[in-house]
């Protein structure tokens, strides 16, 4: 009688951990049908952000300020400037040819408003350009005994310690004195240092002819000196067109060795952000988001509150924590972005005779883009803890997480070797080879090389003897051995995984499997024939499951036996699993009780050729 009672309750718990399934498929639904209307929700927003205006406006931009040669010098640009010379031509020439257009192709008259300035026609000059220049102080650095009577004057590299505040030249106008920053655009990462925002400045006149004549003093008077480490150009323009800010900036590097190295940057973005309808419905989505962050966060607080330490152990918790602290940055930078907008936008665009500096606005918008952008990147990884509970995807997230400890070990190894690697290059070619400039630089070529590619003529001529050398061990010992090491760790790895799924060993929650069941019982109660359907395909499943086992090669004995194992546990499973028992008192027969027996037998036998080969396979791995 207590076995009897014991197979009854075993019953009911086979009814409840159905009913658990059933609730959980139920909240699983729920939850991937709200994500999936807020990762569409996201995708409007983001995609709502950017268009490919902004890129057309700033390669029209930069193949003006950029490409444009100076006249009489195909070769002379922005790009190629190397000298003071040619510094001064380019701002004589296509700089001051690109920001002012007067007239139209044919001389006729562009406009009629008296304080506004247009390039390409089509874009309007927001205030008048600005030129600043950073300098540092003489004897900075110090200068060799003997070699200090050769040399009275020492200009080190840019530090903000080194950075001089004094005025020089002519002392009669802004550009000869220091004038303090009074913006908070943050400070300039360029090649070769930081650069605050104070310097020496000046802005161009609305007017072509002054702007040059104002070029032409600067230069006679040595402007530039030998103690200038940068000079911005800044100005900012506005296209109603497409209705896009773009700001640009060039900068011109003087570096301690003598030289210019250039750099630019343009921006464009969408300052006025609520104009159209479309932008309005832009708007919602972000009200919308607002409202799914609100949402979320109250779920996660809830769960950590249920769950308390043992909610931080799950990985998917832990992406849950980082998206919802995306999502508030992104929020922060947004209203951060507008408000800041409200407040100078105006004050900016009432000023035409003055520098508006609109670069402080567009590093903001920059940052949000950026933030919002690995915000939507990690919502689609997201995704895969719902898609997980697929046979597919369930796979790869097991690889991974059993071969985790084996790929920590030999990203350890390759490491190692790869920085060993990265520092020699960086010794033997960095004065030579600009991919081994820097330390960094040599990582970064060092990955290059093993996708195959990297200037070998460049290592070869820098050191004909230790290039070919470094090179072809490299590529030996990190392409050839180290990541085929790699390779066959996740396919040994996968290989396991496989072969525990073939034998059923695999999640019991498998949701597109639960889904497809719930359609079929939908089915089932408006179509009673369709349970007739399925139950007929299931005693002709058994005849292919076997069909497909000697296909892939199991013997004969091997298939005839789990046949008869799974014959025994479907009419064990019926008889004492079953949620339809009604009646208290079941004697176990001395027959079943047999079949039991051997049920148990055959289930200790396959333990047992299951250790086997785990150990066989231990002993592969500790021989290797």
């Amino acid at each position: 009688m207590a076995e009897a009672s014991r197979w009854h309750r075993g019953g009911a718990s086979k009814h409840k951990l159905h009913y658990r399934k059933e609730v959980e498929i139920t909240t699983t639904l729920q939850e991937l049908l709200l994500y999936f209307i807020f990762l569409i929700n996201l995708c409007i927003l983001t995609f709502g952000m950017v268009n490919p205006h902004m890129y057309y406006l700033n390669k029209v931009m930069s193949s003006l300020f950029l490409d444009t040669s100076v006249p009489g010098e195909e070769r002379t640009n922005f790009k190629s400037i190397r000298s003071v010379t040619d510094f001064w031509k380019f701002m004589e020439g296509p700089l001051l040819e690109g920001l002012y257009w007067d007239s139209w192709y044919n001389n006729q008259q562009l406009y009629n408003l008296k304080n506004s300035s247009r390039i390409y026609y089509e874009n309007i000059l927001l205030g008048v350009p600005r030129v600043r220049q950073v300098k540092v102080r003489n004897n900075t650095c110090k200068v060799y005994s003997s070699f200090q009577s050769l040399m009275s004057e020492c200009y080190g590299k840019y530090t903000s310690a080194n950075e001089d505040l004094s005025n020089f030249g002519l002392q009669i106008n802004t550009e000869w004195r220091y004038s303090t920053s009074n913006t908070n655009s943050p400070w300039h990462w360029g090649f070769l240092g930081v650069y605050r925002n104070g310097g020496y400045i000046f802005t161009l006149s609305k007017s072509k002819s002054e702007t040059k004549n104002k070029f032409i003093d600067l230069r006679l008077n040595s402007w530039i000196t030998r103690g200038t480490r940068v000079i911005f150009i800044d100005f900012s323009l506005y296209n109603a067109n497409v209705n896009l800010f773009c700001i640009i900036r060039l900068v011109a590097e003087f570096p301690a060795t003598g030289g210019i190295l250039t750099s630019w940057q343009f921006y464009s973005v969408k300052l006025l952000r609520y104009v159209s309808y479309y932008d309005y419905f832009i708007a919602s989505c972000e009200i919308t988001f607002c409202i799914f962050l609100f949402v979320f966060t109250t779920q996660e607080v809830k769960k950590i509150k249920e769950f308390k330490s043992a909610y931080f152990k799950s990985i998917w918790n832990w992406l849950e924590l980082l998206l919802l602290l995306l999502c508030f940055v992104a929020v922060s930078f947004n209203t951060y972005c507008n408000v800041q907008i409200f407040l100078f936008l105006g004050q900016l665009l009432k000023s035409t005779e003055q520098y508006s500096d609109f670069y402080f606005l567009a590093c903001w918008h920059i940052y949000y883009n950026n933030i919002i952008a690995i915000t939507i990147f990690f919502a689609w990884i997201k995704i895969f803890k719902f898609i997980s509970f697929n046979k597919t995807m369930s796979q790869l997230s097991s690889t991974l997480s059993r071969c985790i400890k084996d790929i920590v070990g030999f990203a350890i190894m390759f490491f190692i070797i790869f920085f060993a690697y990265a520092q020699l290059g960086f010794l033997v070619f960095g004065s030579q080879v600009d991919d081994f400039s820097t330390f960094q630089n040599s990582i970064f070529a060092q990955f290059r090389i093993v996708l195959g590619d990297f200037n070998f003529a460049g290592i070869q001529q820098a050191n004909p003897i230790l290039g070919p050398i470094y090179f072809i061990t490299f590529i030996f010992f990190v392409f050839f051995v180290l990541l085929n090491m790699f390779l066959a760790i996740i396919n040994d790895t996968y290989s396991e995984v496989k072969a525990d799924y073939s034998i059923g060993r695999r999640p019991d929650f498998e949701l597109g499997k639960m889904i497809k069941q719930s359609y079929k019982n939908v089915l089932e109660k408006f179509r009673l024939k369709k349970a007739q359907k399925d139950e007929d395909k299931k005693t002709k499943g058994s005849g292919d499951l076997a069909e497909q086992a000697r296909r892939e090669g199991f013997d004969e004995n091997e298939i005839q036996k789990a046949e008869q194992m799974k014959k025994w546990k479907e009419r064990l499973e019926k008889k004492y699993y079953s949620t339809e028992i009604q009646d208290d008192y079941q004697p176990v027969t001395q027959e079943e009780f047999r079949e039991l027996f051997l049920y148990a037998v055959e289930l200790e036998k396959e333990l047992h050729y299951i250790n086997l080969k785990l150990n066989q396979v231990m002993r592969k791995v500790s021989a290797l």
